[in-house]
C-alpha cells in the first residue's frame, strides 16, 4: 500500500487492526474516513442520505475487515465498498413512492466546498461545474477527484467502480468533457449574454442534464458565451490544488462489534482477538477535535484513548558533519543595523515563547546582522549529507548540536495550489531559526524566468503555491540550530513542493546570507538570531510524535 493519507503505511495498521489492535482499528477510522466522507459528499452533492452512506460504509469495513486478505488493498477495497453504498442508495432513491416525496437535501456539498476551502476563481468555477453533472458521472468524478489529489491510483479507480482500466480511462475522459462543458455554462451564466435572459426563462434554476443539454447547444454557437475572459486551466490542474473538505463536527461513528452481535461478528470472519478489543465501549470517532492545516484530515481521538503510535523513522544512511576550525568570534557585520525579527527580544526569555511569523522582507540591499555562533558538535542526519524529500511522509531525523539548512523547491507548474507546509516532530532539546538566505524570498519576482514563473510561488500562466494564512514566507534557504533531536516530514498535498536538508556549519550559513546584490542575488540573506532562548523557534514545532505530521499545529508550543 502507498505511502498516503498523511503519509502513513498503513498495511501494517490493518494487519494489527485484523489482529485486534483497537488503537489501531481507530487509526484506521480517523485516517480514511475524511477520504470517505468526500468521495460520498461529491458522489450525493450533499443528499441528506450523505451521513448515512459514509455510516454505513465505515461499518460494513469493520465487519468485514477480518475478511481481507491482502491489507496492501485496503484503499481500494474500501472505496469499491463506499461506491457500492453510493449506488445501493441511488438504486434505493429509484424505488421511493410517489406519495413520500422528493428527498430533502442536507446541504450542497458544492457550496460546501467553496465556503469551507475559500475556492475562487477557475477553482470554484470546476466545483460549481459538478452540479450539472449527472449521478453516475458525480461517482466517478468523486474517485477521479482524489486520483487527481494523488490519493488513488488508476488501478484503484477501476477497481472501485469494477471495470478494467482500459474502459475507467475511457469513462473518464468521457466525465471530464461533460465537466468542461459544464464548466462554460457556469462561465455563462455568470456572464452578460444578451441571448442568456430569453432562453433560461422558463428554466427552474436547478441543473440538470436537460438543460445542460440546451445551454450547451446554445455555447457552441453564441460568440459571447464562447469568449473566454482568461484562458482556461485544465480541470485537473485545478482540482490538484483543492484540499478534502473537512469533515464536519459532531460527526461520529459508534461501532460496537462492527454494527453486529458478537455471534454475527464471528460469522463475518472476526478473530478472538479482535472481538475482544470492540467488546469494550463502542468507540466513539468524532470528527470535531482538530482540522488539519488547509482543511485535509480530522484529528480522531477517544477521551480514554492512549498517545498515538508514530510512523517508523527512516531507515536510511547516517552522516555526520563535523564543523570545520572557525575564528571564537564571528567577524563584524557589514552593517550595525539589526536585523528585523518575527518579535521584539525578551529579556530572560523563555524558549519557545518566540514563534516565526508573517514577517515583511528587508531591503535587498541591507548587509545582514552578525550572525551569533553557538557551539557546534555535529548534526547526524539519518538522510545523510543530502535528504532529498519529495513526497508526502518523507521524513529525516536530525540529532546533536549545530547547523541545518532546508532548501525549499516549490513547484505550481507540476501542481499549484493550498501549500500544507512540512512539519518537526518529537523534539528533544532546544531548535531555533536562526537565518534566511540562498539569495531570495521565495515570492521575490524573478525577471525573465522560464517555464511562466513569475516569482519562486508561481505565476498567473501556472498558478500559485498558496501559504496557510500566518504562515511565514519562506526564503530558497531556511537555517536552523538544533541542540537535540528532531524529525521533519514533509506534508505536501495540494501544491507540489519539496525540500532538501543538508546538515551544514556556522561557517556555512554565515557565507550564504552574506552574498548580495554584488554577487548576483535577489537580496541579502536575514540573520534571525540574537544568540539567546529569545531566538525564534519556527513554526508547526512540537515535542510530541503525532501520527499524522500534518495535524501539528502554525503556532508552536514547546
Amino acid at each position: 500500500m502507498r505511502t498516503d493519507v498523511g503519509g502513513r503505511e498503513w498495511s501494517v495498521v490493518v494487519a494489527a487492526a485484523q489482529a485486534g489492535d483497537r488503537r489501531a482499528l481507530e487509526e484506521l477510522l480517523q485516517g480514511w474516513l475524511p477520504l470517505v466522507y468526500n468521495v460520498v459528499g461529491r458522489a450525493l452533492n450533499g443528499h441528506a442520505d450523505v451521513d448515512d452512506v459514509v455510516q454505513e460504509t465505515m461499518l460494513r469495513a469493520v465487519d468485514n475487515l477480518g475478511t481481507l486478505r491482502d491489507p496492501d488493498s485496503f484503499r481500494s477495497w474500501l472505496m469499491a465498498i463506499a461506491m457500492r453504498q453510493i449506488r445501493d442508495r441511488a438504486r434505493r432513491g429509484k424505488d421511493r413512492r410517489p406519495t413520500e416525496g422528493p428527498p430533502q437535501e442536507a446541504g450542497d456539498f458544492v457550496e460546501l466546498s467553496v465556503l469551507r476551502l475559500q475556492l475562487e476563481g477557475q477553482r470554484r468555477e470546476v466545483a460549481e461545474a459538478v452540479r450539472w453533472l449527472d449521478a453516475e458521472d458525480r461517482q466517478l468524478l468523486s474517485l477521479w477527484w482524489l486520483e487527481v489529489a494523488g490519493e488513488l491510483t488508476r488501478r484503484e479507480l477501476a477497481a472501485a467502480v469494477g471495470i478494467s482500466r482500459q474502459h475507467a480511462a475511457v469513462r473518464v475522459q468521457r466525465m471530464k468533457a461533460r465537466l468542461e462543458t459544464s464548466r462554460g455554462i457556469v462561465r455563462a451564466l455568470a456572464g452578460a449574454c444578451p441571448e442568456l435572459p430569453a432562453l433560461t426563462a422558463r428554466w427552474h434554476g436547478r441543473p440538470d442534464s436537460v438543460w445542460r443539454k440546451r445551454l450547451a447547444r446554445h455555447l457552441r454557437g453564441c460568440g459571447c458565451c464562447g469568449d473566454a475572459r482568461e484562458p482556461v486551466v485544465p480541470a485537473d490542474r485545478l482540482i490538484a490544488g483543492i484540499a478534502l473538505v473537512p469533515v464536519p463536527a459532531g460527526f461520529t461513528l459508534s461501532l460496537a462489534f462492527g454494527g453486529k452481535t458478537a455471534a454475527a461478528a464471528t460469522t463475518a470472519g472476526w478473530s478472538a482477538k479482535a472481538l475482544s478489543a470492540l467488546a469494550k465501549p463502542a468507540v466513539a470517532v468524532t470528527a470535531g477535535a482538530t482540522l488539519v492545516a488547509g482543511g485535509a484530515y480530522v484529528v480522531v481521538r477517544t477521551p480514554d484513548a492512549p498517545p498515538a503510535r508514530t510512523a517508523p523513522a527512516p531507515t536510511a544512511a547516517r552522516t555526520t558533519v563535523r564543523p570545520p576550525a572557525a575564528p571564537a568570534s564571528p567577524p563584524p557585520s557589514a552593517s550595525p543595523t539589526p536585523a528585523p525579527t518575527p518579535s521584539a527580544t525578551r529579556q530572560k526569555a523563555v524558549y519557545g515563547t518566540v514563534v516565526d511569523a508573517v514577517d515583511r522582507a528587508p531591503d535587498p540591499d541591507t548587509p545582514p546582522a552578525a550572525l551569533p555562533r553557538r557551539p557546534e558538535t555535529g548534526i547526524t542526519s539519518t538522510g545523510g549529507a543530502k535528504a532529498v524529500m519529495q513526497h508526502r511522509g518523507d521524513g529525516v531525523t536530525l540529532s546533536g548540536r549545530g547547523y541545518v539548512q532546508v532548501r525549499w523547491q516549490i513547484l505550481p507548474k507540476s501542481r499549484p495550489g493550498a501549500l500544507v507546509m512540512p512539519a518537526w516532530t518529537g523534539l528533544r532539546g532546544k531548535l531555533f531559526h536562526v537565518a534566511s538566505g540562498g539569495g531570495r524570498r521565495m515570492d521575490d519576482p524573478l525577471a525573465g524566468s522560464p517555464d511562466g514563473y513569475a516569482t519562486g510561488m508561481g505565476g498567473p500562466a501556472i498558478g500559485y503555491a498558496v501559504l496557510p494564512a500566518g504562515t511565514q514566507q519562506m526564503w530558497q534557504n531556511e537555517y536552523f540550530y538544533l541542540d537535540g533531536n528532531v524529525t521533519l516530514t514533509v506534508n505536501e498535498r495540494g501544491c507540489d513542493y519539496g525540500v532538501i536538508v543538508f546538515p551544514s556549519t556556522w561557517q556555512a550559513v554565515h557565507q550564504d546570507v552574506a552574498t548580495g546584490p554584488a554577487q548576483g542575488a535577489i537580496r541579502y540573506g536575514l540573520v534571525r538570531d540574537d544568540g539567546k532562548d529569545s531566538a525564534p523557534v519556527p513554526q508547526y514545532l512540537t515535542r510530541t510524535t503525532p501520527a499524522d505530521p500534518a495535524t501539528v499545529a502554525q503556532r508552536s508550543r514547546v
